[in-house]
């Protein structure tokens, strides 16, 4: 093995000086002792063995390359040694030159699970080997399952379930354990919970989110539930009928029917209130006017628009005689107080009673107040312009009744139902169907549909030939 292929010209170069010595080209030389160092640490071609060196190919011809998946990609990466590790790996054939080498073998930190899975010694390795055998056969039965498509449908979806409920002591009627204290302890036990927001858990109605339809509703429903949904039906009708009266009742009924002219008279009369009074104050200061006019001597008094102000001290008496009022008043307000307080002592029982009525009044409207707000959980809230109404329910006559799913009448729709399930449930807002208008549309007759002979150009003419007669002046014959 030389570096210098043949057939290469050697480049010569002079060597006169020292300084050109370090151009000679020693790569050949270089390359020869790296060849053999590397012979020595792996031997030469002469010293393997034909197995080492050739393999024999007994693959059948044309085989398509196997598509290895990713997952497939990493369990064969994972067997192999680590990149870091290679450089740790001894592969030279040189032997070593001391036979006899002390290898430490350190002992293993920790536990050796496999020791204790075959030769358990511990009653918690027995307990360990139990957990892992019950683990495998629920896995083994997930994956059959799956394998399977099998579905669990055991679990009610509707059914609200409390983890607190599960773990004994978390839930308590004190309140001392909070849930975010539970979400902890549940984690430390091994039953992790994912720790969502309030907003999760506060509910907007206590209503149900799935009521079933009245039995009267049925295809084939039984007398007395027919009967009873019709009762329902006819006191709610009733109920907007006489709520319907009652605003009639207050308002159209409130006001006596009157003739356009009466109406116009007592309109003119009530925008004119007032004004006649003024007229007549007007008429009065304009007759004061006039008498005034006609007695010019007449003596005014003159009086100041801004009047001096006099500084008119009070006297000692005039004092004296105010602090004596003042403290008469104050010796009978003492007085009537004194006299309230003990006609207060005489009625103490009916004080008392008093007292007990307010406060009784007081928790009666506390309850009232209570049992409103209990009944409002109940309630849709109103979450847009509209407020939820219940959808009138859907009944059919006795003589729509037919006993069977094919000639049943439909009254109700699916769709709909749901809908104002969602409303109700404070899901939705509140919403009405608008109607847009339609645009009038202005309709006139074609010129080229209308009837036979009758055309613009014919009224034209027709029009020319009148005003040409008005226009004609008239001759006299003689």
């Amino acid at each position: 093995m030389t570096a210098v292929e043949p057939g290469t010209k050697r480049k010569r170069i002079s060597k006169k000086n020292k300084s050109a010595w370090r151009k000679t080209d020693i790569q050949d030389v270089e390359q020869f002792l790296e060849d053999q160092r590397q012979e020595e640490r792996i031997g030469t071609f002469a010293d393997k063995q034909n197995e080492d060196l050739f393999m024999v190919d007994a693959s059948p011809q044309k085989i398509k390359p196997a598509v290895l998946s990713v997952k497939q990609k990493r369990k064969l990466n994972a067997k192999k040694p680590m990149r870091n590790h290679e450089a740790m790996v001894n592969t030279s054939k040189v032997q070593d030159p001391i036979v006899k080498r002390n290898i430490v073998r350190q002992k293993k930190n920790g536990r050796n699970i496999e020791e204790e899975v075959y030769n358990p010694t511990r009653p918690r390795h027995r307990q360990a080997n139990s957990d892992r055998a019950l683990t495998y056969a629920k896995v083994e039965q997930r994956l059959a399952d799956r394998k399977n498509k099998k579905l669990a449908v055991e679990k009610d979806i509707w059914e609200e379930v409390d983890f607190r409920d599960k773990l004994p002591g978390l839930k308590d009627k004190k309140g001392w354990i909070s849930r975010e204290l539970a979400v902890h302890v549940a984690g430390n036990v091994g039953m992790k919970q994912v720790k969502t927001h309030a907003s999760m858990h506060h509910k907007t109605t206590k209503a149900k989110k799935f009521v079933l339809p009245h039995p009267g509703m049925s295809y084939n429903p039984s007398p007395e539930d027919h009967e009873d949904l019709i009762q329902q039906v006819v006191e709610r009708e009733e109920g907007i009928i006489k709520r319907e009266q009652h605003l009639k009742r207050v308002t159209t009924s409130m006001f006596s029917k009157v003739t356009p002219e009466e109406r116009d008279k007592l309109r003119l009369q009530e925008m004119s209130q007032g004004m006649e009074e003024e007229d007549e104050e007007e008429q009065q200061d304009g007759e004061a006017k006039e008498e005034g006019e006609s007695e010019p001597g007449a003596d005014k008094p003159y009086r100041t628009v801004n009047a001096p102000v006099e500084n008119k001290k009070k006297s000692k008496h005039a004092r004296r005689n105010e602090l004596k009022q003042k403290e008469l008043q104050r010796l009978t307000e003492l007085k009537r107080k004194r006299k309230q307080q003990t006609a207060d002592l005489l009625r103490i029982k009916s004080i008392r009673s008093e007292l007990d009525d307010e406060a009784e009044e007081l928790n009666d409207l506390k309850k009232r107040r209570k049992q409103r707000v209990e009944k409002a959980k109940f309630e849709p809230k109103r979450l847009g312009q509209h407020k939820f109404e219940e959808p009138d329910v859907d009944v059919n006559l006795p003589e729509d009744l037919a006993g069977n799913l094919r000639n049943v009448k439909v009254e109700s729709s699916l769709l709909k139902d749901r809908f104002h399930v969602l409303q109700r449930n404070n899901m939705l807002p509140t919403t009405k169907a608008v109607h847009q208008k339609k645009a009038k549309i202005k309709r006139f007759t074609r010129n080229s549909h209308k009837d036979a002979g009758v055309s613009y150009q014919d009224l034209r003419d027709q029009r020319k030939a009148a005003a040409a007669k008005a226009n004609a002046t008239p001759t006299i014959k003689i």
